[in-house]
């Protein structure tokens, strides 16, 4: 490889939703800016990670792209099952640094620049010792980035009206935080160890080269406006990073249903890598769909009580084909119009399939940018982390979705709410326009990636930025 080829180090925490977004960053990289990429992948599941197709380079990407597998790191003395995925995260990746200071190490040309998420933020040290530039992409918005920037200098006596007492929370240049679209940090008390490491990791991002966004300007013109003008750090939104569409891992069988069904007629129900419901709730979303007489292909994953995030960090393309948690004669009486896909589906070749017409989401920042991309209206239905503020959102100000609404906010959504918002987004009247909107997205979108878009000129900036610091380390400045 030539020396003067600026090389860039992407770092991925555990979990698909942190992999698949750096990865597709990396790819855009190699093929948009041809820079020489390394990813550095920490992960949790090492056996399934390696059975599948994540960690095979594109074809196209010659000898720029390097993926880099660090090596199985053992966290199970913090505390067994019961422990927050986020905590298994932190640990997993703190305990991994020593490891991705070895690989850098030996390198023969060390990278450029290092590129890190929320959860990777102590690698930042490695790259000042190595005289890199350094960068963290945040997966998700620019209203949960603000919120998170802001968090160090809010006042708690305002954190502490907004838990207690219920008011919005408010930040500025940007939408205040309503008390039913919370982030859990607020709850935590400031000597808990996890905020202060949480605070400590904003505190590291301020002091970086730039904030990189899956997202656009056109999405959020007020908040990325905002952000800039703070002047804390450089902002450079290069979204939607979304896979592409590969070759077919569906199944020939479940493809020609597919097929078979007419165009934007199929209700696409899934709750992501991670998402999990309680029986119960499994239950009404079952009945709801029955009731709507709707088309719907819906990945099925067996309930969780008290963990809606219980499959967050596994991976792979595991099933359980009992479905014995299913009301009582389901599959039967519903064969016809549903196709009920045991634990996982290639999310994007079936949003992008011309039937779907719908997307009920948990509204993960990964499946929403998806949706988007693929013109697919959603039903917003959140589960954990920031997707209560990325339903808000979606619902309230971009318009691309409608909000399942639970009759008390612990009780389970019912099948009638259920049945209600699967016709709306599919065939009534009041979901014309939302139906409409995401058609504009899918083309701003598109227009944000293509040269000389909003976004393509943001990875520009970024790619340029490692250039120079190259030739100035060449030169010996």
């Amino acid at each position: 490889m030539e020396t003067t080829k600026s090389h860039i180090a992407l770092l991925a925490s555990p979990g698909m939703g942190h992999l698949i977004p750096v990865l597709e960053l990396a790819k855009h990289l190699v093929s948009h800016q041809s820079l020489k990429v390394t990813v550095f992948v920490v992960a949790t599941d090492h056996a399934s990670l390696a059975n599948t197709h994540l960690l095979q380079s594109p074809a196209d990407s010659g000898d720029l792209l390097d993926i880099v597998l660090l090596p199985f790191i053992d966290v199970s003395d913090i505390g067994g099952p019961s422990v927050s995925f986020i905590v298994t995260i932190v640990t997993t990746v703190l305990r991994s640094m020593p490891f991705l200071r070895s690989e850098i190490s030996k390198m023969e040309f060390r990278p450029t620049a290092l590129v890190v998420d929320l959860f990777g933020t102590d690698a930042l040290e490695i790259a000042d010792e190595y005289n890199m530039l350094k960068f963290v992409f945040i997966a998700s918005n620019a209203w949960f980035l603000a919120v998170m920037l802001c968090t160090p200098e809010i006042d708690r006596k305002e954190i502490d009206e907004h838990v207690k007492n219920r008011k919005p929370l408010h930040i500025p240049g940007c939408k205040p935080i309503k008390f039913e679209h919370n982030l859990d940090v607020f709850f935590m008390d400031t000597n808990d160890p996890f905020y202060q490491g949480y605070v400590e990791a904003i505190n590291k991002m301020s002091l970086t080269d730039g904030i990189l966004l899956n997202t656009w300007d056109e999405l959020e013109p007020t908040t990325l406006k905002a952000l800039r003008e703070t002047k804390k750090v450089p902002i450079y939104p290069i979204g939607p990073l979304v896979r592409p569409i590969e070759k077919s891992v569906f199944g020939n069988e479940k493809i020609a249903w597919l097929d078979k069904q007419p165009k934007q007629s199929v209700i696409y129900v899934s709750f992501g890598s991670g998402g999990t419901l309680s029986a119960q709730q499994v239950k009404e979303l079952a009945w709801g769909l029955e009731l709507s007489q709707q088309r719907f292909v819906w990945v099925l994953r067996p309930p969780t009580e008290n963990d809606a995030a219980g499959t967050f960090l596994a991976l792979g393309n595991g099933s359980d084909a009992t479905l014995d948690y299913l009301p009582d004669g389901f599959p039967a009486r519903t064969q016809d119009r549903g196709l009920l896909v045991p634990m996982w589906a290639p999310q994007v070749e079936v949003l992008s399939h011309p039937s779907i017409g719908g997307f009920l989401t948990h509204c993960g920042w990964n499946s929403t940018m998806e949706s988007i991309v693929n013109g697919v209206p959603m039903i917003a239905w959140p589960l954990y982390a920031e997707q209560k503020m990325n339903a808000s959102m979606l619902t309230e100000d971009i318009g691309a979705s409608i909000r399942v609404m639970a009759v008390e906010s612990d009780a389970a959504v019912g099948r009638e709410e259920i049945r209600s918002v699967v016709r709306k987004i599919l065939v009534d009247r009041q979901g014309r326009n939302i139906r409409s909107r995401i058609k504009e997205l899918k083309d701003n979108a598109a227009n944000a990636l293509a040269k000389g878009g909003s976004s393509y000129n943001s990875m520009s900036q970024v790619a340029n930025i490692c250039i120079q610091h190259l030739k100035t380390k060449a030169s010996g400045a």
